[in-house]
């Protein structure tokens, strides 16, 4: 790989991670430059080590994620979640259970997923299903890829794995857990390829699937194997196109030096996620595309 394809990439995927921390309020997790050597990336993810550690899982607890959460929304609905999590607090049993669901649904409807998660757990200790471990996977990985807390990430990657690996011990069937599993280890638990076996497995089951693909692509993204990413990309497109997708098609067709098709992709992000600084970002990256023609 010469330096000139390498400065590129790096420039490139630097507007990615700039794009998703005003945007998606995310960051791509592991995309990040090929190692020059091979455009390959290592075995072990660069979270591995991290998310293993019981100094990163002991940031995620109850107290602490709902005062932190309650920081950030209007104070009379703080004030109700307090008033159901003292109920919480003195219960027992099913009434205990029942009231974890009540606080898990009340922190998604205010959008603070972590406490959400967490309260979900506890509804899959009490009641342990298939199901209800998936709906804590979802959750832990919502969280994991909604917040920029880079000390929570790992914890919330962990408990995302532990979640899944509980819902396929209950029913090794399931689809959607196969899925998420897969998606935490390309994240960084575990051998990458590992997980990327378990998603080419989902989507020999079922193509169309949005998350295996989805992140299918993003692995091919951060492997530097752009070729590979289109079709991903344009599977989640057929299927429920999203401007992040689209801005991750733009990516890697400009990777490739299809300038006309990555305006395009540029553009149908923009379109679709009507925000006025990703238009601004967007028209300077279509500016800068189309003097290149």
């Amino acid at each position: 790989m010469n330096s000139n394809i390498r400065s590129k990439q790096t420039i490139v995927i630097g507007a990615i991670v700039l794009l998703v921390a005003f945007l998606f309020t995310r960051d791509i997790k592991g995309l990040v430059k090929p190692t020059e050597e091979n455009g390959k990336m290592p075995s072990s993810g660069p979270m591995a080590g991290a998310a293993a550690s019981p100094s990163t899982t002991s940031v995620l607890n109850l107290e602490t994620s709902s005062t932190a959460a309650k920081n950030v929304i209007n104070k009379n609905l703080a004030t109700d979640i307090t008033a159901l999590e003292n109920s919480y607090k003195g219960a027992n049993g099913a009434e205990k259970i029942e009231l974890a669901k009540q606080l898990a649904q009340k922190w998604d409807d205010v959008e603070q997923i972590t406490p959400s998660a967490l309260y979900l757990e506890v509804v899959a200790e009490g009641e342990p299903s298939s199901k209800s471990w998936l709906a804590a996977g979802n959750q832990f990985i919502k969280a994991f890829e909604s917040t920029q807390d880079s000390i929570a990430q790992p914890a919330l990657l962990q408990k995302a794995n532990a979640s899944y690996k509980n819902a396929l011990e209950k029913d090794s069937t399931n689809i959607e857990a196969k899925t998420g599993l897969g998606v935490t280890i390309v994240n960084g638990l575990g051998a990458p390829m590992q997980g990327i076996a378990m998603l080419l497995e989902v989507v020999a089951k079922e193509p169309k699937n949005v998350k295996a693909n989805m992140n299918l692509g993003l692995f091919s993204i951060k492997s530097g194997q752009f070729d590979k990413a289109i079709p991903r990309f344009n599977t989640v497109i057929a299927t429920a196109p999203t401007p992040e997708a689209y801005f991750y098609l733009g990516t890697a067709l400009e990777n490739l030096g299809r300038n006309k098709e990555a305006v395009n992709a540029y553009l149908s992000s923009k379109k679709l996620a009507a925000n006025p600084t990703l238009s601004s970002f967007i028209d300077k990256k279509v500016a800068e595309l189309k003097n290149k023609n």
